[in-house]
């Protein structure tokens, strides 16, 4: 079993990814820090839900056979280019980067995502959030006219 330090030298190796003047730990670091301390570790994923407008997915993080931590993520078809072809994958990405983070992998920096950042900004300003009905419902319309979600979102912003 990995002590505190262990993850805490593990961390250190994590290169951060700067954006919008913060720093965030990618998932690809998060996992080689894992797997610097759980060599024989187990990422398990699974689809929670999976419809026409949300996927929702769930990982699981094993040490060497002690369950570490567990982490959901949403994503909703078509909400970015990523979504547009990926969201199945960009959805497990997010829920295991999430559950590293809850296992201490990368939290250094931010057990968040950048899109999770973003959108408790937008609720400490006072914004409204769209329900996942709403932003499908608005992707879509915005997909059908040809528009691209994130430069709609830059304009209006």
């Amino acid at each position: 079993m990995a002590n505190f330090d262990d993850i805490k030298k593990a961390n250190e190796s994590i290169n951060p990814m700067n954006i919008k003047g913060k720093d965030y730990a990618p998932v690809n670091e998060r996992i080689k820090a894992f797997r610097m301390v759980y060599p024989n570790g187990t990422i398990l994923t699974e689809i929670v839900k999976d419809d026409d407008v949300k996927i929702i997915m769930k990982a699981t993080i094993y040490g060497d056979k002690e369950l570490l931590a567990t982490g959901t993520a949403e994503e909703v078809r078509g909400s970015s280019n990523i979504n547009r072809t990926s969201a199945l994958e960009n959805c497990e990405t997010s829920a295991v980067g999430r559950a590293l983070g809850l296992a201490g992998f990368g939290i250094d920096t931010s057990v968040a995502s950048y899109e999770e950042v973003e959108n408790a900004k937008l609720r400490a300003e006072g914004a409204k959030l769209a329900t996942s009905t709403e932003k499908a419902g608005f992707i879509a319309s915005a997909n059908a006219k040809g528009l691209d979600y994130h430069e709609i979102l830059e304009r209006v912003g």
